[in-house]
């Protein structure tokens, strides 16, 4: 094996480690991604029935956005989304 060939494998050996790395990392983001997004509606849905039982017209709506907001951002979307609708029904 000549000098070349050796630096190749040594390149194409660390660039898998490093895939591997990423990739475990990448499983946990999702991971944490889907749990927002879970709990999230949970949490959008039963302050919907909270605010419907006190006759509010405050409510958040479960569409794809909603849940992409929650899902990215967490406890400070879930409080944007209802911070809008207050906004909006001043």
């Amino acid at each position: 094996m000549n000098k070349e060939m050796g630096i190749v494998a040594i390149f194409v050996i660390c660039v898998l480690v490093l895939l591997i790395g990423m990739m475990k990392q990448r499983a946990q983001v999702l991971f944490q991604f889907v749990m927002r997004i879970v709990v999230g509606a949970a949490a959008i849905y039963l302050t919907n029935q909270m605010l419907l039982a006190n006759k509010s017209s405050i409510a958040v709506g479960m569409n794809p956005f909603s849940l992409l907001t929650v899902g990215l951002l967490g406890a400070g979307g879930y409080g944007l989304l209802y911070g809008i609708m207050i906004y909006k029904s001043l």
